[in-house]
């Protein structure tokens, strides 16, 4: 049986060390680019940064294998560029973060009416779960069916090009799943709690704010953060809804395609630049990611 057990944990191992390399392989690549010179990029792969003596006579690809790094993309980004790469950040910055503020406000809210209320729709029948049901089915529309309605309804009420539109945009969006997120995780929280605090004297919003909000913190930051990861990465409302000054990452960074072709080292350097604060902040709320994903299966 320690023989058996021991294989099942060798090639479970072998394959999570199998699945790490796929999964980041793709940023070791991102990164070896943006060290690369355009000629050791378009002379194939090389993987290893050369390490030792660098000087002017130090050929871009050396054997096939190694190159030699420059900061020169880094430096057009961060310096030249510095004034745009700053701002079209700050632009998703405002966007996603502002949209996940209101998504995780209402969304809150409104699942926990749902959770705690019993609801009745004379005319059609409804009641909770029909009305959780189509609010999730608005994530069933894909986004491209609605863009142009949303670019006409903003051009009136002129939010194009504009952080507010984009918020607004956003937060529609994310409503749905954070709505149906923490119906989920407040029907999995027991409710003594919240009955022996109003016997305390305590008002029904009291309680969610002291009893309730406290509890679903695994929750909220579940999605928090997706929220945030739906609105930082979206490009498609962002196309539309922007031409100069509102312009997010993903705009940007799908427009660095030049007269000379596409330009790898910077993309690369650039989507670095774009996916790392998602990546600290997944990183940083890890448990409570997990904790609040796990919510719905733990509903009695």
């Amino acid at each position: 049986m320690k023989k058996r057990s021991r294989r099942s944990s060798i090639f479970l191992y072998s394959m999570l060390i199998l699945w790490a390399f796929i999964c980041l392989f793709p940023f070791y690549w991102m990164i070896t680019t943006s060290f690369k010179m355009p000629l050791a990029v378009n002379r194939g792969p090389v993987y290893i940064p050369f390490i030792g003596p660098i000087d002017d006579k130090t050929p871009p690809v050396v054997n096939g294998i190694y190159f030699k790094p420059t900061i020169d993309h880094w430096k057009f980004l961060l310096v030249d560029e510095q004034a745009k790469t700053v701002r079209y950040f700050r632009n998703s910055l405002i966007a996603a973060g502002v949209s996940c503020f209101f998504a995780v406000l209402i969304g809150s809210m409104a699942g926990y009416g749902l959770s705690r209320f019993r609801y009745y729709w004379a005319r059609l029948g409804w009641r909770n779960d029909n009305i959780a049901f189509w609010i999730i089915s608005q994530r069933f529309l894909p986004p491209a069916a609605v863009v142009i309605p949303f670019l006409l309804f903003f051009n009136t009420l002129r939010l194009i090009d504009t952080h507010t539109g984009l918020i607004l945009a956003y937060t529609v969006f994310n409503l749905p799943f954070a709505v149906w997120i923490m119906r989920d995780f407040f029907d999995s929280l027991p409710i003594d709690l919240e009955e022996s605090a109003r016997v305390d004297g305590a008002t029904r919003w009291q309680t969610f704010l002291r009893i309730v909000i406290p509890l679903s913190t695994p929750g909220l930051v579940t999605v928090a953060l997706f929220s945030f990861i739906f609105a930082w990465n979206e490009y498609l409302f962002a196309l539309m809804l922007t031409n100069f000054e509102a312009i997010t990452m993903p705009v940007y960074l799908a427009g660095m395609k030049s007269t000379k072709g596409i330009e790898w080292w910077y993309m690369s350097a650039l989507t670095l630049i774009m996916v790392t604060p998602v990546m600290l902040i997944g990183l940083f709320l890890q448990r409570y990611i997990v904790r609040g994903l796990a919510a719905g299966a733990l509903k009695g």
